[in-house]
């Protein structure tokens, strides 16, 4: 009779402690973070690549340099394809100087005709004929001027598309530096140097752990006492009989109720469909991706 007493009494025990264990919490998930997985632009062999798994970088930062030798002596050969045509443009100053010369000699004749007839010593056929002569240069002038200002513009249209390849180079040689783009950890790496690479292959996966999120599930019955903003407590397992205690804010709340997922136990598991929200918690290094957390509003 004794030993049946103790039983129900551990019994009871057990149920109790079960139930409060159940109370602790009233959603649970797993934890995530945003990755990124970065990948090379450029085709090439892999110089070199300054990372490690667990590193933490910097947006910015230069982690990798793919072979750009090809790319670098094309530059070179179309610059010297531009220079080739742009030797051909005419020195317009040069090539008018001697017009030029002509337009002073022709300027000093008419002024000198014009202080003759003044001094009724020339004829005003012999001004109008200086005066004339004047003209004839300066349109000889400009009529060399725009010639030569015309052969200038088409070279220099010629050298156009040399330029555009120029800078579609400078582009390719920009994306054979692997720069990282966020702030965070190194989580993979999947390739190393000496590997050859092409556009789109990944060369590792990058994620902000500073701050990680966990995504839980409430039941229908849950969702109106929750709103995004709120803050909440979230439970991590310390210890069998512990928890580790953070505070962190809901920023997303499904707006679709979906199927209880099998990896998932909620507040009331008798719930045929539930609402994912995620909670943002500062991260203090203990955290990891895919671990388990509890949600207590």
């Amino acid at each position: 009779m004794k030993s049946n007493l103790t039983i129900l009494i551990l019994g009871l025990a057990a149920i109790t402690a079960c139930n409060n264990k159940e109370a602790a919490y009233d959603a649970s998930g797993t934890f995530e973070a945003v990755e990124t997985i970065v990948s090379a632009e450029a085709s090439g062999n892999i110089k070199t690549l300054d990372i490690e798994e667990g590193q933490v970088l910097k947006a910015g930062q230069v982690v990798a340099y793919i072979d750009s030798v090809q790319l670098i002596l094309k530059k070179k050969q179309l610059q010297a394809q531009v220079s080739a045509v742009l030797s051909g443009r005419p020195d317009i100053s040069a090539q008018t100087a001697a017009l030029q010369e002509q337009l002073k000699q022709a300027e000093r004749e008419r002024d000198r005709t014009e202080n003759l007839l003044k001094a009724d010593a020339a004829t005003r056929k012999q001004l109008d004929d200086a005066v004339s002569q004047v003209a004839i240069v300066k349109k000889q002038i400009a009529a060399t001027q725009s010639s030569l200002g015309i052969t200038t513009t088409n070279l220099k249209d010629q050298t156009a598309p040399l330029e555009a390849q120029i800078q579609q180079i400078d582009d390719q040689l920009q994306k054979c530096r692997l720069t990282n783009p966020v702030d965070g950890t190194v989580l993979t790496k999947y390739a190393e140097a000496g590997e050859v690479t092409s556009p789109g292959k990944a060369i590792y996966k990058i994620a902000a752990l500073n701050t990680i999120i966990l995504r839980a599930y409430l039941t229908g019955d849950q969702l109106p006492h929750v709103k995004t903003g709120q803050q909440v407590k979230v439970l991590v397992d310390d210890t069998k009989d512990a928890y580790k205690t953070y505070t962190g804010t809901i920023e997303w709340i499904s707006n679709k109720a979906e199927f209880t997922p099998k990896t998932i136990q909620t507040k009331d598991e008798r719930a045929n469909l539930v609402y994912a929200i995620k909670v943002r918690i500062n991260n203090d290094g203990y955290l990891k991706i895919g671990m388990y957390g509890e949600v207590k509003l």
